[in-house]
């Protein structure tokens, strides 16, 4: 009788036991593993990239990216600075070369800011406040996703502009500034407030005056990291 190995999906049939008939083999059935596409798992910012692609294919551009703006607010940046894994485990790199995601998704993101696409909030007022400390990617994604399910968003930063490190840390010739301010002012046109040069020091404080019924805090990290670079 023939050894089955542990790794088998499907166990061979005991010939000696069942020599009339299909025996066993009558009612097996393949076992189907639920999986994400190796793109949608390698992608950061959770991208359904399946989704919005095929729509971007069949040449439905405000579709794909009203299905890309779902979970990521900002494409046009993404599309410009994200290092784009999503490439890397691409199963299209098995037969030529990975889909260029990363182009498409910059693409999109250009695409909208031309035409002035829009998105609106999913859900009516909820009559919630939530306060949100930090205008950088953080607190402006974080700002985008409440405001879609109806809460009132105020954001307090303590620089003169927002977007934290992709508008201080990013070179312009990376991500034109334009480029990120039409992102931000999207976000903005949800109703999001963007209080500038506000830094919070006591944030209870805060909180408590201007009655908000949540907080989050996305205050970033500016601190920049050293390379161990020898003589440098």
């Amino acid at each position: 009788m023939t050894q089955a190995s542990p790794k088998d999906l499907t166990q061979p049939a005991d010939l000696l036991k069942h020599g009339k008939g299909t025996g066993p083999l009558r009612g097996r059935r393949p076992i189907y593993v639920d999986l994400l596409p190796p793109c949608n798992q390698a992608c950061p910012a959770g991208e359904n990239i399946q989704a919005w692609l095929a729509h971007a294919q069949a040449g439905h551009h405000e579709k794909a990216w009203q299905a890309l703006i779902r979970e990521n607010p900002m494409p046009a940046v993404h599309g410009r600075v994200c290092y784009h894994p999503c490439e890397s485990q691409c199963n299209r790199a098995q037969v030529d070369t990975p889909v260029s995601i990363h182009a498409v998704e910059r693409f999109l993101g250009d695409l909208a800011q031309r035409e002035g696409w829009t998105v609106k909030p999913d859900a009516p007022p909820t009559g919630k406040r939530i306060l949100i400390v930090g205008a950088g990617p953080s607190g402006l994604s974080a700002a985008y996703h409440l405001a879609l399910r109806g809460h009132a968003v105020e954001i307090h930063e303590a620089g003169p502009v927002p977007g934290g490190m992709m508008h201080f840390g990013i070179p312009a010739y990376r991500l034109p500034r334009d480029v990120l301010m039409g992102e931000i002012r999207r976000i903005e046109a949800l109703g999001v407030t963007i209080r500038l040069n506000h830094k919070v020091e006591d944030l209870l404080a805060e909180q408590t005056a201007g009655e908000f019924d949540a907080v989050f805090v996305a205050v970033g990290a500016h601190l920049s990291r050293r390379v161990d670079i020898p003589a440098r």
